[in-house]
C-alpha cells in the first residue's frame, strides 16, 4: 500500500477532522441543553407535559439518523419558505449543508440524552429528596442542588456511550456534501483510487478520537465517583494501628 497520497493531502484530513469535531461538539452541547429540561418533563405525571417529549424521543430513537438527516436536508431545506429565507443576507448560512446536519444531529442526540437523564433522575434515592424537603428547599432548589447533580453522576457512563455513538454517526454527514473525515477519505479515494489507504487512515483518526474521549470520561468518572471508592490507608497508619492493638 502507498500512503503517499494521504501524506500529500493530509491538510484535507485536518480540515475534515476540524469539521467533524466542530459538528459533534456543537451537536452534543445543543443536545445537552435540550435534554435537561426534556428529561425533567419526561418525569412528569401530567400527560400534557410528558406526552410531547415522549413522542419526540420515540420518533428520533426509533428511526435511523440517516433518514432524519435526509428529512431535514432534502425535506425542510428544500421547502419554498426555506429557499426564500436562505436568499436573504442575514440567513445565507442556511445554504450550507453543515447547518442541516447540525440540526439533525442535535435533535437525535437530544432524544437519546433525554432518556438517559430521565432514567438517572428517576433513580435518585427518595431519601435525598426527602432530606432536601426537610431543609426547606423549593422544588427548583431540589433539582438544582440534589437531583440533577446526582443524576449527572449516574448518567455519565451511559452518556459517554452516546458521545461515542454520536462521533461515529457523524460520518454520514459526508453524504450531503460535507467534507468531514469520511468526506476527506472519499475525495482522496476518488482522486487517486486508493480505497485502503484513504479509509484506513480515516479509521485510525476516528480510533484516536474515540480513545481520547474514553480517556477523558474515565478521568471524569474517577473524579465524580471518588467518594464511592474505599479509602486506602497508608502503610504507616496500618503499622500504627497494629502497634496500638498490640
Amino acid at each position: 500500500m502507498d500512503f503517499t497520497p494521504v501524506i500529500d493531502n493530509f491538510d484535507l484530513y485536518l480540515e475534515g477532522l476540524w469539521t467533524t469535531v466542530r459538528l459533534v461538539f456543537f451537536a452534543l452541547v445543543f443536545g445537552f441543553v435540550l435534554a435537561v429540561p426534556f428529561a425533567i418533563m419526561r418525569t412528569s405525571k401530567n400527560p400534557a407535559v410528558n406526552g410531547p417529549v415522549w413522542a419526540f424521543t420515540y420518533f428520533f430513537r426509533g428511526t435511523p439518523l440517516l433518514v432524519q438527516m435526509f428529512l431535514v436536508y432534502y425535506g425542510l431545506g428544500q421547502m419554498q419558505f426555506m429557499i426564500e429565507l436562505s436568499q436573504q443576507p442575514a440567513f445565507e448560512f442556511l445554504q450550507d449543508a453543515y447547518w442541516y446536519a447540525l440540526f439533525a444531529f442535535t435533535l437525535n442526540t437530544a432524544a437519546y440524552t433525554t432518556e438517559i437523564f430521565r432514567g438517572a433522575i428517576l433513580g435518585t434515592p427518595y431519601g435525598e429528596v426527602e432530606a432536601a424537603r426537610a431543609c426547606g428547599m423549593s422544588k427548583v432548589q431540589i433539582y438544582r442542588r440534589v437531583i440533577l447533580p446526582s443524576a449527572f453522576r449516574r448518567a455519565l457512563p451511559a452518556y459517554s456511550n452516546e458521545v461515542i455513538f454520536m462521533l461515529h454517526g457523524s460520518a454520514i454527514a459526508s453524504v450531503i456534501t460535507i467534507v468531514d473525515l469520511l468526506g476527506a477519505a472519499r475525495i482522496i479515494n476518488s482522486r487517486y483510487f486508493t480505497p485502503y489507504e484513504a479509509f484506513i487512515s480515516v479509521g485510525v483518526l476516528y480510533f484516536c478520537i474515540t480513545f481520547a474521549l474514553i480517556g477523558g470520561f474515565k478521568l471524569l468518572e474517577n473524579r465524580w465517583f471518588a467518594h464511592l471508592r474505599p479509602r486506602e490507608e497508608t502503610t504507616a497508619k496500618r503499622k500504627t494501628k497494629v502497634s496500638q492493638a498490640a
